[in-house]
């Protein structure tokens, strides 16, 4: 996009921001009795298309809807097609390794994919059954072929989502190393970064090898991923006093907590970096910053709503409700 683009863009989504849920609204939404009673709360906002709560529509159905809502507003703006698949890249991978499984014991489930305007699920299917591979992004195309012939051969959907991980992260990182857009840069490696987080302490939480942790890993600008695999092999001890080490003691905080803490860790430490965009008005990173906010939002609103489905407490919500942007 140039400049003059960029400037109307973000005027654009000045006026979207004053729509955005509040750490208020939240808290209200924390305080109300039932899932219904935040749907409505929702939908008389605009969430789903607007509309009453109470026809026919469930939970997951306005969050997709809010979700695709999203992305289309992104595209109407012109927003770089570079951008758009950074943000939808692990939506991609997802639904790569769905399909893949999907055929492979011949079933499918709506509800196992992502919605994706390119890689939906009719379209993912049909590149697997077809094994019409080159459809896909490049990054995807080259270890897609690999990916479906590891699950024919050996049947490990383990391995197969190893593989495909650590794929997308790739494809993330490569960006984040390339790009010009610096904002779209840190945002990829912060994901990049704390994903091999989440992988270092799986892999020693479950005494995997030395090679198996390094194998899942993505080497990135932030980790020395070698030393991290090294101390997940160890055990979580060394995991949490490397990442002390390097700066991340609040994360090894939330670890310590609990793994839902850190991933709001992961959350708040995003929306950290993405408020730092609200005065910028000559690049994507208002733009950018807008959709990750009502991404923060849409988790925060399904982490509420399921927790009142299952009859959790207030205390427990308040737990795991993210920073908001507004």
């Amino acid at each position: 996009m140039k400049k003059a683009d960029y400037i109307y863009a973000v005027a654009s989504i000045r006026v979207k921001e004053k729509s955005l849920l509040t750490d208020a609204d939240v808290q209200t939404m924390c305080g109300m009795k039932s899932e219904g009673e935040v749907l409505s709360f929702l939908t008389e906002r605009g969430w789903g298309n607007g509309g009453n709560s109470q026809n026919g529509k469930d939970m997951d159905t306005v969050l997709s809807e809010e979700d695709a809502a999203q992305m289309r507003l992104l595209k109407s703006l012109g927003v770089d097609d570079e951008i758009i698949e950074v943000l939808q890249m692990q939506e991609l991978y997802h639904n790569l390794k769905t399909a893949i499984k999907a055929v492979y014991v011949n079933r499918d489930d709506d509800e196992a994919f992502y919605p994706h305007d390119k890689y939906g699920k009719n379209e993912m299917l049909r590149i697997v059954r077809d094994k019409d591979f080159q459809k896909l992004p490049v990054h995807a195309a080259k270890v897609a072929p690999q990916a479906f012939d590891l699950m024919l051969t050996t049947g490990d959907g383990q391995r197969l989502d190893m593989v495909l991980d650590k794929a997308c992260l790739d494809a993330i990182e490569a960006i984040a190393a390339s790009t010009k857009d610096q904002f779209l840069a840190d945002y990829a490696e912060l994901r990049v970064a704390t994903t091999c987080i989440r992988i270092a302490v799986r892999g020693a939480i479950t005494k995997r090898s030395r090679a198996q942790i390094e194998d899942a890993l993505s080497p990135n600008r932030t980790l020395d991923v070698k030393r991290l695999a090294v101390a997940a092999a160890t055990g979580i001890d060394a995991v949490y006093e490397l990442l002390e080490k390097i700066g991340f003691k609040e994360a090894v905080e939330a670890l310590k907590n609990s793994f839902s803490s850190f991933e709001k860790w992961c959350d708040d430490t995003m929306m950290d970096m993405i408020r730092s965009q609200k005065f910028n008005i000559e690049s994507s990173g208002p733009i950018v910053a807008y959709y990750l906010a009502k991404q923060c939002e849409i988790r925060t609103a399904r982490i509420i709503m399921t927790a009142k489905q299952n009859g959790f407490g207030d205390d427990i919500i308040s737990e795991r409700i993210r920073k908001m942007y507004g």
